[in-house]
Formats: structure tokens, C-alpha cells, sequence
């Protein structure tokens, strides 16, 4: 999630930092002026990247150090969403997702980089679950700065944290934990395949007409084991999950509204991603992209011209009177693959409060059809950007 800071921002982000370093971060005064700062340069104006990194084709990649932060470049989120069954046979969809935002490059660690209180980065999270048995869905976040240690990312190893929402890599396992209010989670997941790098070698593109582009990975799916808390139940739980990490410092092109992005977990160890970059003018961008990942591991880029997605329904939110898209049928003819794809369950809007102030549809579906003829079935997610008002300089 990408925010831009004009010279309006900047100002604002220097008269509230300095009241912000005399408010301590714990109090209901830290949070408002987090809130107003947050909120003023999410309103802000011209001047993506300022001296930050862009990302370039040709990264030599190096993991674990890579699942760490880079604070060389604006914007990073680890995003992890997964399904999950429980001893009783309820199952359920999950989202956790951490983002950072660089207000400013530390370019050396001189005396304002070392203040306890400086204000050079924020932190957001987002936690979601679906229970498919209940029908319900429910949703919490959470935002910190990065000062005090209240928040913070690591660089080299993953270790990302708001408070006590965190997720840590610990030897060859990601643990996560998040609790608020009667939901939360505790899990453990293991990757059973290596890192699937997207677009051209982990780099990314964004727009056909501009450099926007990211670095992107995801780790296709990942043994997962732990507990969740429902409604204040705790239950044991086992499934798979699927992390992203993506990192980068342009915003989203300004001919674009927002995207719609799929993650599909698939039976016979096959794993599918797709995002389409919708347009202003309704057309989706060329730079629209997939990866196609085999039972090895092996990642195949895929152009737009490779596969198609059309909606077969939609669902208007009874909360926002936003209108989604509801069902898709994704055809990827080299592969074989022509399957339907339906939400467990309508409602999965997540509606951010302040600071994030942003409206999306974040979702688990239900995949069945047929690859090469033979039926297919799986669980994937799907994330629907932009249909609740314009993104903004947000993304």
C-alpha cells in the first residue's frame, strides 16, 4: 500500500512529529495524532519515491535475507491467506497482512535516525477471518509507528510486528500471531516449495505506460498447523497457507483504478497467480500478468494474452453499496485449466477505518473444474481493489 507525500504532507508530517515525540505512543493522544498524521499524507500530494530505490530488472535474490524488510524502497507488505479445518470439520479462510510505509529514507544512522521517537516509518495490519459454517466474517487492524520498538521490521530475516501482532521467520518456519477481540490466530506454517518469483525474474511490472513495477514473490503454499480464535473459541487447525512479499516505491499508475488479483491453490500440487490492472476507462492494462507454478516448483511467467477472466456474477455491498464482482471463470488454454471460482461467502469486504481509511473485497472462493478434461478442484483468494472509490495515492 503505497502513499504519497507532497509538500503539504511534509509539513504536516514535521509539525505532527515533533507533538507526536512529546505524546507518549501508548495514549489515546499518541493514537489521534498518528491517526491525523496518517491520515494527511494519505490525502497527499506529488512526489512518489522521493529518494528512494526503484526497482530494476535483474535482482539477485537471496532468501532468507530477502523475506526481511527493505527500507531502501517506500512500500512493502509480507501478506499471508490460507484455509484452515479445525478437529470438529468447520473450516475456515484467513488473512493477515502486514504493511510498511517510509515517510522518509534514513539514508546513515545520524542522531535523528537514533531518536527513540523519530518519525520516519508506519506500520498497518490487517486480520480477517471466514467462517464458511456460520457464515460470517470478521475483520480487525491495527496500526503503530515505527519508534519505541511498538513497531518495526527487521532487515536480513522476517520479523515484522505491531504490539503484539507479529510475524516472525524462526529457522525454516513462519510463525504468525495476531488476537483482538475474541478473533486472533497462532500458526505455524512451513513452506513445501521454494520462492516463485513473478514477472521477469521477481521483477514486476505494473503499467504498460509507466515504470511503476514492484519486486513480487510468494511462497505457493505452506504446510500450516496452529490455533484460531473464534468468537472467543480457541480451536486446533491444520491446512495450507500462501504468502506474498512484495516490495516497491512508485504508486499505481495514474491510468489505473485498481486490480483484481488471484491466488489458487490446486489440486495436484499445481498453484496459480493472476492479477489484472484495471483501467479508468474500463480496458485492462497490457502489464496484466500470472505465474503458473508446477508440483517442482518450477514457475512459468504467463502475459495476459495467456489466460482469460471473466465475472460471472456480482454482489453489491449492503455496507458501502459497492458493487464487486461475484464468481469468475479463469481459462489458461496452455495449461489445460478452465475452472470456476466461487466465494465461500459473499460479504468479505474488508472496510478499513482510520488511519488506512481504504475499501476492498478480500476473500476466500471455492475452485472447481477441469484441466486437460479431468475435473480439477482446489481453494484459492481472491482481492478486489478500487471498486469502492478511487484508490487514490493509497496503492
Amino acid at each position: 500500500m503505497s502513499i504519497k507525500l507532497g509538500r503539504a504532507g511534509r509539513r504536516v508530517r514535521r509539525h505532527l512529529g515533533q507533538v507526536v515525540r512529546r505524546a507518549h505512543p501508548a495514549s489515546a493522544a499518541g493514537k489521534i495524532f498518528l491517526g491525523i498524521i496518517l491520515a494527511a499524507l494519505l490525502a497527499g500530494g506529488a512526489g512518489a519515491g522521493e529518494a528512494f530505490e526503484m526497482p530494476r530488472p535483474g535482482r539477485v535474490w537471496s532468501f532468507p535475507r530477502d523475506h526481511g524488510a527493505h527500507p531502501e524502497y517506500k512500500t512493502e507488505w509480507w501478506y499471508y491467506v490460507g484455509h484452515l479445518k479445525a478437529a470438529s470439520g468447520e473450516s475456515f479462510g484467513y488473512q493477515l497482512t502486514f504493511f510498511r510505509v517510509a515517510l522518509r529514507k534514513i539514508r546513515k544512522p545520524g542522531p535523528q535516525a537514533r531518536s527513540a521517537w523519530s518519525l520516519h516509518t508506519v506500520y498497518f495490519a490487517h486480520l480477517a477471518l471466514t467462517d464458511a459454517a456460520r457464515r460470517t466474517f470478521s475483520f480487525r487492524e491495527k496500526s503503530g509507528r515505527g519508534a519505541l520498538n511498538l513497531s518495526g521490521a527487521a532487515a536480513g530475516t522476517l520479523k515484522v510486528w505491531i504490539n503484539d501482532w507479529q510475524a516472525e521467520l524462526v529457522e525454516d518456519e513462519f510463525r504468525l500471531s495476531a488476537q483482538d477481540g475474541g478473533l486472533g490466530l497462532d500458526l505455524v506454517l512451513k513452506p513445501i516449495k521454494p520462492p516463485a518469483l513473478h514477472g521477469e525474474g521477481g521483477y514486476s511490472r505494473k503499467s504498460e505506460k509507466s515504470d511503476a513495477a514492484s519486486y513480487y514473490y510468494s511462497l505457493p503454499r505452506l504446510d500450516t498447523r496452529g490455533n484460531i480464535t473464534v468468537d472467543g473459541r480457541q480451536l486446533p487447525v491444520t491446512g495450507e497457507s500462501w504468502m506474498d512479499h512484495e516490495f516497491f516505491s512508485r504508486t499505481l499508475a495514474p491510468n489505473l483504478s485498481g486490480w483484481d488479483w488471484f491466488s489458487l491453490q490446486l489440486a495436484g500440487g499445481w498453484e496459480v497467480m493472476l492479477y489484472l490492472l484495471r483501467q479508468k476507462d474500463g480496458s485492462v492494462d497490457p502489464a496484466s500478468s500470472g505465474t503458473l507454478i508446477d508440483p517442482q516448483g518450477r514457475a512459468r511467467h504467463l502475459n495476459l494474452g495467456d489466460f482469460t477472466v471473466r465475472p460471472t456474477g456480482a454482489w453489491t455491498s449492503p455496507h458501502t453499496r459497492t458493487k464487486y464482482p461475484a464468481g469468475w471463470e479463469i481459462i489458461i488454454p496452455g495449461a489445460g485449466y478452465r475452472l470456476t471460482l466461487t466465494p465461500t461467502l459473499a460479504d468479505q469486504e474488508i472496510r478499513s477505518q482510520a488511519p488506512a481509511k481504504v475499501t476492498y473485497w478480500e476473500g476466500q472462493v471455492k475452485i472447481e473444474g477441469v484441466k486437460n478434461g479431468v475435473p480439477v478442484a482446489g481453494l484459492g483468494y481472491a482481492e478486489l481493489t478500487g471498486y469502492a472509490g478511487g484508490l487514490g495515492a493509497r496503492f
